[in-house]
């Protein structure tokens, strides 16, 4: 399940118009992110009532096939298909980035790499990026990074529901807990079809033999997501996927970096997946990148870095380092802060499973549409300390 939150389709419908209208023609899901949705913390139902958020909920290949088309069409743009880029070109002092090395593959695999040339080279090879290295081998300081060791492994099926199901269409969403660290998501993507992804952290992974997945979606917290597999049609087995550790390389911290390479997306900073907000933050930085280039001149590292850092990455960083940190297994330090952030949004679940209007400020939250502090301000603390307490 791949999660694009509402201000990720926001910017995706602000660089390619009509995104929302065409995806869901050819049959992915528009929901309301509150009300088309069961949210559950701590075994307890968030409010529902209409929103003013809604997302495009669809299978990730689907988006990509999508946003790939809408790029093709564009007139400068040329896809180099059936290569692989496998190194960068420099000038002989080391200083600029003169373009990529790529090589092809499939029958022509013998042949040597060729150049490509280029003025700004933009890594968006994801969480395998090798930049770091190549970096190193220039002669450059290594990159700096930041770890959290979650342990995360999750599990993944696809169902249809048959002809007497009585599961309303909204996404169901368990979200794990200190208490309980395990959690799953199903939602109604295109095809007519829903995919389900259990997740746990700190090691404890859902089984991929159907009797163990189905018996780990039955020891959740509450029953909604196996009583829906137990309804369903599967229509494959589940496939699993680990994730040992959220990733951010602190590029803005360098002190020196080549003239013309930028690095954007999960190549910058891959996140605890069960958050759901790697494909939104890629799509802010790409706002970053635009605002950068339409000034005219090659954009200068440090400044495009440290405004990526800024405006996408840290935010969210900081936010699911927070919430990891819930978890006793998770290391690291839990420092006065931290703890009082842990208590009241402790407060603010608690006062959203009463009041709409909490669970739609941090609903707004968990989808980047608004800032933490949103939380904080007078008549939302109001609202939270008068319904928590009741």
């Amino acid at each position: 399940m791949h999660g694009l939150q509402p201000r990720g389709g926001e910017i995706i419908e602000e660089l390619f118009p009509g995104f929302t209208e065409e995806t869901v023609a050819l049959g992915a899901q528009l929901q309301d992110t509150v009300n088309d949705a069961h949210w559950h913390f701590n075994g307890r139902r968030l409010s529902k009532a209409p929103s003013t958020m809604a997302t495009v909920a669809a299978g990730r290949p689907f988006l990509e096939w999508y946003v790939r088309g809408r790029v093709e069409a564009l007139a400068n743009v040329t896809f180099l298909e059936r290569h692989d880029v496998v190194g960068l070109d420099t000038t002989p002092d080391r200083s600029r980035i003169a373009g990529v090395r790529v090589q092809p593959h499939g029958e022509e695999a013998a042949t040597e790499p060729s150049a490509l040339p280029a003025d700004l080279v933009v890594d968006a090879t994801g969480r395998g990026s090798r930049t770091p290295v190549w970096l190193e081998e220039f002669g450059y300081p290594k990159v700096p990074e930041e770890r959290a060791r979650i342990g995360l492994g999750y599990a993944t099926r696809h169902y249809r529901t048959r002809p007497d199901s009585t599961h309303d269409g909204r996404t169901l969403v368990v979200v794990a807990s200190a208490e309980q660290p395990r959690g799953a998501v199903c939602t109604r993507i295109e095809g007519d079809r829903f995919v389900l992804t259990a997740y746990g952290i700190l090691g404890d992974h859902p089984p991929t033999d159907p009797a163990g997945f189905d018996a780990f979606l039955k020891s959740l917290a509450v029953p909604v997501v196996a009583e829906f597999a137990q309804s369903a049609e599967p229509l494959d087995d589940p496939v699993a996927y680990r994730f040992p550790v959220s990733l951010r390389r602190r590029y803005e911290h360098m002190e020196r970096f080549p003239v013309g390479l930028l690095v954007v997306g999960d190549g910058v900073c891959s996140f605890n997946p069960t958050y759901a907000q790697g494909m939104t933050v890629a799509a802010l930085g790409a706002l970053t990148l635009r605002r950068h280039l339409l000034r005219g001149a090659l954009p200068r590292a440090r400044d495009f870095f440290r405004d990526l850092a800024h405006d996408a990455v840290a935010p969210s960083w900081e936010a699911m380092n927070l919430n990891d940190l819930a978890f006793p297994g998770v290391e690291g330090e839990r420092t006065l802060k931290i703890r009082v952030a842990h208590a009241y949004v402790a407060l603010v679940q608690k006062a959203a499973i009463r009041d709409p209007k909490v669970a739609e400020a941090f609903i707004r939250v968990v989808s980047l549409m608004s800032g933490p502090e949103s939380l904080m301000r007078p008549g939302m603390l109001l609202r939270v300390l008068r319904h928590a307490r009741a």
